[in-house]
């Protein structure tokens, strides 16, 4: 792929960016510029709302329609959006803890109204940007810093959680398989209604140096070992997948879009005498 063709969705203005050495995001956004290049978006018809957190400064950096809400209201600002212009191209870049937790009820009621909105969410485990907090998906044992002896809690699974509530496309991939990663941010891409992709990502600042993973390079291998594909965890027991990562497509299925239903409404009004809709 030419270099200058991916180039032209960043604002190389904005660099050097915030992350990190050895965070996971910038090869997260790289994956999504490059899903934006080989599908020939336009940048001007494309949106990325983002909220609060390490990885949703990835808006500020991509050259398209950018707006950075605030913490865990960027499907909120998403909806508001693609009611207003369906059609632009709308993506939600969110953080575990910007989605799953103040912004847990939006995400599973964009999911239910299937509305048209690729939603991603880089899963790092932890609130990295503002001081090392557990967050929904950190892994029951694992340590932060409001969780000094080990996270009790229980681990979110925000695909189950996706699917549940009625996304059309669901899919995982970490920042270790690369070319999975892009592939499932394609096909959500392309997808007529509410697709998620969860990327797992690195956070060698906070996670790992609590949890014994001190480099980079560390977390790479952690996530090769422990990542089993969905195929081969449908024969494995609940003990075996205990602490694993299951990667790949959970659902991809067909639904009416929202934006489509609430034009037919409106057209459905107008007949009726309506003044406006």
């Amino acid at each position: 792929m030419p270099r200058e063709s991916v180039m032209r969705f960043l604002r190389l203005g904005l660099f050097p960016h915030i992350f990190c050495a050895g965070c996971g995001h910038g090869i997260a956004l790289h994956a999504i510029i490059r899903a934006f290049d080989s599908l020939g978006y336009d940048p001007k018809d494309i949106m990325v709302v983002s909220g609060i957190g390490c990885s949703s400064r990835i808006s500020g950096y991509i050259n398209a329609n950018t707006l950075h809400t605030t913490h865990g209201r960027a499907l909120a600002f998403a909806t508001g959006v693609k009611l207003a212009k369906p059609s632009l191209k709308v993506v939600a870049v969110m953080g575990d803890g910007d989605c799953a937790a103040i912004g847990g009820n939006h995400f599973i009621h964009a999911a239910r109204r299937n509305i048209d909105i690729t939603a991603i969410v880089l899963n790092n485990y932890i609130y990295g940007m503002t001081g090392g907090q557990a967050s929904p998906t950190t892994p029951h044992g694992a340590k932060g810093s409001t969780a000094p002896y080990g996270f009790i809690e229980r681990q979110f699974d925000l695909c189950n959680l996706a699917g549940a509530a009625g996304a059309v496309y669901v899919a995982r991939a970490t920042v270790f398989h690369i070319p999975q990663m892009e592939k499932f941010v394609k096909k959500a891409l392309e997808k007529k209604g509410f697709s998620f992709v969860e990327i797992v990502s690195i956070c060698p600042t906070q996670f790992g140096r609590r949890n014994r993973l001190r480099s980079p390079v560390d977390m790479m291998n952690w996530l090769k070992d422990n990542s089993v594909p969905v195929s081969k965890a449908k024969e494995m027991s609940q003990e075996d997948l205990e602490g694993k990562i299951v990667i790949g497509e959970f659902i991809d299925k067909e639904m009416i879009e929202y934006t489509e239903l609430y034009r037919e409404l409106c057209k459905a009004a107008l007949r009726e005498g309506a003044s406006e809709c």
